[in-house]
């Protein structure tokens, strides 16, 4: 199944983001099995992200929730909210990167 995750980050952690964004990186590469696609958010270019989207495949709602707490940027406390959403592509043909 697929789930979209969209994540809220915790206000003013521009330093924190930083801090462990190399390690978010290599985390989401090492998982791209099941983290499908991943990328920020945020309102205008430019500007620090205010959260996150990702697309996983996974069997449950519950080992996406237990994949993601060992994402470094939940780890170190970043993350303020998250959701998950069971999600349907819209057309057949589209490819996930």
């Amino acid at each position: 199944m697929l789930f979209a995750v969209l994540f809220t980050d915790r206000p003013d952690q521009a330093a924190l983001r930083a801090t462990y964004l190399q390690a978010h990186i290599d985390w989401v590469a090492a998982h791209q099995a099941q983290v499908r696609v991943a990328g920020s958010l945020r309102e205008q270019l430019g500007q620090v992200p205010k959260g996150g989207l990702w697309i996983v495949e996974s069997e449950t709602k519950e080992s996406v929730h237990q994949l993601m707490q060992t994402d470094p940027f939940w780890t170190c406390g970043l993350r303020q909210s998250v959701e998950v959403l069971h999600w349907s592509k819209a057309l057949d043909q589209q490819v996930l990167v």
